[in-house]
């Protein structure tokens, strides 16, 4: 069961696919709503209208009309979801559905795959009902440490956890932005729940431009802004406590850029605090997290079935920061997800810059532990969830870039230009709030 269920008593699902007939996707639904009040969610077994069904070429239209109708047979209250069931080969349906939702209108969505509806899974109903638990405002699990308030360094005063990553274009595009995201922890101490920005700047950029701003705007000023004053912002608002505590995952970086990130990304932290009240300097923790590198682990006694797993993998939970790693900084290896197929690939952490002089077996244990509070499966994860988290709300904003060449389309964006190299990188189209805390769960 959810630690806490959120409850989803007004939806509508839109049907997008041919083959799928009307009692078809009603008998899905019914099966999707049972799961989620099984797994502790209040769901309301009936759409506020019945099932829309829509052609694939006119998403906005039929999106509208759903979000409309519901309005007008609501007296004014917003849907709290929309399930879309799409082709099992959509093109870029999938991608226009969450532009359409997360940047227009507003709409927290679910998308299902035909081939999903017609053979119900049970376990695949149970997967959907976690993800749509957390889109609408539950919690899915919490650390029984956090609870109890015993996790080293965390627990003892406001702490919260950010995730970076910068997701670039594919080899060969040469004029799409780079996309930067930042997510961070709302709730203390249980740090599961988190908030998300994401920024467009210059082709193949890795420094995130957009962590701290200042621009003269002619009214007001000098005005700070930047996606670490945000979220320590909205931190404050959902905790009602400044964070004293900053611990910083940044995913992405070749170890050839190590320092040139954490000078330009550990001075903005400091700028976009010192923006919110002088002297307040709260101490941070960088750490590097990769991915791509080529180092594996195996157990000593491959026979030994105390120390592999089933799938003859190390145990989640091993921890290497000995012999391999740096001979003088602190780096380690963490293997904290159970191998399923092929060979599990540790995750590599590196510790830039500790202010909070954690212990290496606290931060360690903290990675870890972190790594079993991810939403969207009930297994621990291979990379802690926060950087996961950023890489994903970078990847969706990739669908926000609409492929339109007319400037006049910029006249509804909010957001300001970067102007990297002599050329303007065009801004994403503003999130509705109520996405912000959801986008990379989707």
């Amino acid at each position: 069961k959810m630690i806490n269920g959120s409850t989803v008593s007004r939806w509508a699902c839109i049907n997008f696919s041919r083959s799928v007939q009307e009692s078809v996707a009603r008998t899905f639904c019914h099966e999707l709503a049972q799961m989620c009040q099984v797994s502790g969610m209040e769901f309301n077994p009936e759409p506020v209208i019945p099932i829309y069904t829509a052609r694939a070429d006119q998403v906005e239209k039929a999106l509208k009309h759903v979000c409309h109708a519901s309005v007008n047979k609501l007296k004014g209250k917003e849907l709290d979801l929309v399930i879309a069931i799409l082709p099992d080969n959509n093109g870029s349906l999938y991608g226009d559905i969450k532009r359409i939702c997360e940047t227009d209108l507003g709409l927290i969505s679910q998308c299902c795959l035909t081939k999903h509806v017609f053979k119900i899974n049970k376990q695949y109903l149970a997967n959907v009902s976690l993800k749509i638990n957390v889109k609408t405002g539950g919690r899915n699990t919490v650390l029984m440490d956090a609870l109890s308030c015993r996790i080293p360094l965390v627990s003892d005063i406001p702490t919260i956890i950010f995730g970076a990553d910068v997701t670039h274009p594919e080899n060969g595009e040469d004029s799409s932005p780079s996309i930067a995201a930042v997510v961070a922890s709302q709730d203390w101490p249980e740090v599961t729940k988190y908030a998300g920005l994401v920024c467009a700047q210059a082709h193949r950029q890795e420094l995130i431009q957009d962590l701290y701003k200042t621009w003269h705007d002619p009214v007001r000023g000098t005005v700070n802004g930047g996606m670490i004053r945000d979220l320590l912002i909205s931190f404050r608002k959902a905790t009602g406590q400044k964070p004293q505590r900053i611990i910083f995952y940044r995913d992405g970086v070749s170890e050839g850029q190590f320092y040139q990130v954490l000078l330009y990304e550990l001075d903005a932290i400091r700028k976009a605090c010192a923006s919110l009240e002088p002297n307040y300097q709260p101490p941070v923790t960088f750490i590097i997290v990769q991915k791509r590198h080529h180092t594996r682990l195996f157990a000593n006694n491959h026979k030994d079935r105390s120390s592999v797993d089933k799938s003859g993998n190390i145990l989640p939970g091993t921890v290497v920061d000995t012999k391999i790693c740096h001979p003088t900084e602190f780096d380690f290896y963490l293997c904290s997800h159970a191998g399923i197929q092929g060979t599990s690939r540790p995750a590599h952490y590196h510790v830039l810059w500790d202010e909070n002089n954690f212990t290496p077996d606290g931060i360690q244990s903290l990675t870890n532990n972190l790594c079993y509070t991810y939403a969207r499966c009930t297994r621990s994860v291979s990379v802690v969830p926060p950087a996961y988290y950023a890489h994903l709300a970078a990847f969706r904003a990739r669908f926000y870039l609409e492929p339109t060449s007319n400037d006049d389309d910029l006249a509804g964006q909010v957001g300001r230009s970067t102007w990297t190299g002599g050329c303007g990188v065009r801004p994403l189209p503003a999130l509705k709030e109520n996405v912000k805390r959801v986008m990379f769960y989707c």
